[in-house]
This record gives structure tokens, C-alpha cells and sequence, in this order.
């Protein structure tokens, strides 16, 4: 593995909206933690540009260093808090391996 160990606490829910650096229009949330499928890595989040929304060839995949503007925090319930909490923040280190995300030195 190269650089430093990932850490998910403090991840933005979904349907946050961001101004990416380098992007003109802002960016929808709408995944956490994802792989493309025709690559091996890894991002902290995907999105779709905002107003237009989705489209097969509009998503867009960044981690959250990428992320100029944080224009709007998307819906917090007691789930949403619960799986940041429990999930997220304890998560420990992850890989792709054969398009699976799997835990790095994780019991299967």
C-alpha cells in the first residue's frame, strides 16, 4: 500500500453538495466508498453534477481532499448517524482486490 493509512471518520452523508476543485458545476453525493468498475481503486465519494442530476455518464468519483466548497450537508437522521458512528469511524484499512472492496488484513 502507498501513503497513508485512509481514515473515514467525519464523511460527508449523502446529499451533501460540493464545489470540486477544477469542476464548474457543483456535485451531488450520492455514494461512499465506491470502486468504478473498470478500475482497482479506491474513492471516498461519487457524485453527479447539480441542477441536471444523474446520468450514465455523468458520475464522478473523488476523495474528499478534492473538495473546494462544502455547500450544503445532505440528510442526518439517527441512521445516518449510526452507521457514520459504527461503520465509518471504525472501519479499518481497505483495498480492491478482483473489483471487491475488502477490509486490508480483514477475516473473511
Amino acid at each position: 500500500m502507498d501513503g497513508p493509512k485512509k481514515d473515514y471518520k467525519g464523511m460527508l452523508p449523502i446529499g451533501s453538495v460540493v464545489r470540486i476543485e477544477d469542476v464548474e458545476q457543483y456535485i451531488v453525493i450520492c455514494g461512499r466508498i465506491v470502486c468504478p468498475a473498470d478500475e482497482e481503486r479506491l474513492y471516498d465519494y461519487v457524485g453527479f453534477p447539480y441542477p441536471e442530476g444523474m446520468g450514465r455518464e455523468d458520475l464522478l468519483f473523488f476523495d474528499r481532499e478534492a473538495i473546494a466548497d462544502l455547500l450544503f450537508i445532505g440528510f442526518q437522521d439517527e441512521l445516518e448517524l449510526r452507521y457514520r458512528s459504527e461503520i465509518l469511524d471504525k472501519l479499518g484499512e481497505l483495498a480492491v482486490e478482483d473489483g471487491e472492496i475488502v477490509l486490508v488484513g480483514g477475516e473473511e
